[in-house]
């Protein structure tokens, strides 16, 4: 908490946090645009940061992109909200909302730290007895790239050729492609015939997880595009991914689930 707030107080890493929230997913050449800052400037405030978890990198190819990470925020939230009057939590409701704001062409990139290790990570990623207890899902794979996943919700099984396994490399790195939208999930998540053909008709999106151990900890960060502009289902994954990795995390930790948690994210 205290490094967030450090992080905060800083009014050019403000502007920073600022730049991001209206693009998300730039490179440090395109966040030194527009600011009276020397590069070596500019990466330092991203290091702290990076340090405080407000900002999360992904590499793609060369490029090393800097995406906001709500996390913090949430957290900010869970501790805080219960203790003060709705006014008050609204204020926090408000700053997690305009941290979380992007645009819905954006890949989704979330990044939390769990204190567990790598192989029990992953086991929580791939093995149903795990995703039945905080996800609400069985995913049926052998998880060799090339191989599909099948979903199975609420009584309802989603089978397609082309929900396959994209990047496989136990304990540090997992990508598949997103679940296939059918009328049948659709009825049993309540939505619309409308919104269930929508979501249909986009471009089927994917997920990455990254897994990196650090010491007594584990660093994940889940990467989710593939969207247009506009996207029915970015916009369902972006609440519903928060609300998953909380009881993921929660569970690996403790042993139990958050209360009362509802299956979060089919991620839709």
């Amino acid at each position: 908490m205290d490094e967030v707030f450090k992080a905060l107080a800083d009014p050019s890493r403000r502007r920073l946090l600022d730049s991001l929230n209206a693009r998300n997913g730039q490179t440090l050449r395109e966040l030194c645009v527009g600011l009276d800052m020397a590069r070596q400037s500019v990466s330092k405030h991203l290091a702290v940061l990076e340090a405080a978890n407000l900002v999360t990198t992904v590499w793609q190819g060369r490029e090393k992109l800097h995406y906001l990470n709500a996390v913090p925020i949430n957290a900010i939230a869970e501790r805080w909200m219960n203790q003060y009057d709705r006014r008050r939590a609204g204020a926090l409701a408000d700053l997690k909302t305009a941290l979380e704001g992007q645009d819905m062409a954006d890949d989704f990139v979330y990044t939390t730290y769990i204190r567990t290790t790598s192989e029990k990570l992953w086991q929580a990623l791939t093995e149903p007895a795990f995703t039945t207890r905080y996800w609400g899902v069985e995913l049926e794979s052998d998880w060799k790239v090339g191989s599909t996943v099948t979903w199975k919700q609420f009584g309802v099984t989603i089978a397609d050729p082309e929900q396959v396994v994209l990047e496989s490399e136990p304990h540090r790195r997992l990508a598949y492609t997103w679940h296939t939208f059918t009328p049948e999930f659709g009825r049993s998540v309540g939505f619309g015939d409308e919104a269930v053909a929508q979501m249909a008709a986009e471009p089927r999106s994917r997920v990455t997880f990254e897994i990196e151990p650090l010491g007594e900890m584990v660093k994940l960060t889940i990467v989710h595009g593939g969207f247009e502009a506009g996207s029915a289902v970015r916009e369902g994954i972006s609440g519903g991914w928060p609300a998953l990795i909380s009881n993921l995390k929660t569970l690996l930790e403790t042993g139990e689930t958050l209360p009362a948690a509802e299956p979060a994210a089919s991620a839709q």
